[in-house]
């Protein structure tokens, strides 16, 4: 049975990147490896693969963090349709998400236990629309007003238990700022990397199977295809 488009193209985004890897390689040059203190193993190799050419790694205290839900990459599939820089949708699956979390326990990297709390999430998103949706949805429970979202701008250097982070559009059809603005890989690696425990991505079906017209743009949507594959594969980092 052949590969489905999506998993055609993720592998052949691989590809390219692995290439672009090899031709930039200089013998006689290393790059010292990077130690993240935040990331469990499954999301410290996925960011090294896809972002670092395998150039990061992760420190021993890392695992012994974890959540009620465990650890790792999550997708959330969203139903919508024609939805472009806002979605109560998107914000209502959210809402929901951070409703089963809230409250729970999780575990630090020094083994110490407490419930999460809503200065423990964190919700990013491409559009200030979407911004303002996601804000007005969860300010209808006072458990959740006060969690944190915004532009990836207003995140750089910021970190939090759980990340979600809401696509908002709903196919190719319907991308207003063009592919390198809704799938930035910074913005992905922002979403990942400031994550300590779990890192939820919200979108549609019809929005990973977006078309590539460059090779460029086969290896931004090829690194969200990714995610959800590693996502969907093995509830990463569960354990």
């Amino acid at each position: 049975m052949g590969l489905t488009i999506t998993e055609l193209r993720s592998r052949l985004a691989r590809s390219i990147r692995g290439a672009s890897h090899d031709q930039s390689r200089k013998p006689a040059t290393t790059t010292a490896a990077q130690t993240t203190r935040r990331l469990r193993p499954a999301r410290a190799e996925f960011i090294s693969d896809q972002i670092y050419q395998g150039r990061l790694d992760t420190a021993d205290s890392c695992k012994q963090q974890t959540t009620v839900a465990g650890t790792g990459l999550r997708w959330l599939r969203a139903e919508h349709h024609g939805r472009s820089t806002s979605s109560p949708e998107e914000a209502d699956l959210i809402a929901q998400q951070i409703g089963v979390l809230i409250g729970t326990p999780w575990t630090d990297q020094n083994s110490e236990e407490k419930p999460l709390t809503a200065m423990d999430f964190m919700v990013v998103t491409p559009y200030n629309d979407q911004v303002h949706a996601i804000h007005d949805r969860l300010s209808r429970d006072e458990l959740l007003a006060s969690v944190r979202v915004g532009t990836v701008d207003k995140f750089q250097g910021g970190e939090a238990a759980v990340v979600l982070f809401s696509m908002t559009t709903f196919s190719d059809e319907n991308i207003v700022r063009g592919t390198e603005f809704l799938f930035s890989r910074n913005r992905l690696n922002v979403v990942i990397s400031r994550a300590r425990y779990l890192a939820y991505l919200i979108c549609t079906e019809e929005l990973l199977n977006t078309r590539a017209r460059t090779v460029e743009d086969m290896r931004l949507i090829g690194t969200l295809d990714a995610f959800v594959e590693t996502a969907l594969d093995s509830r990463t980092d569960s354990a």
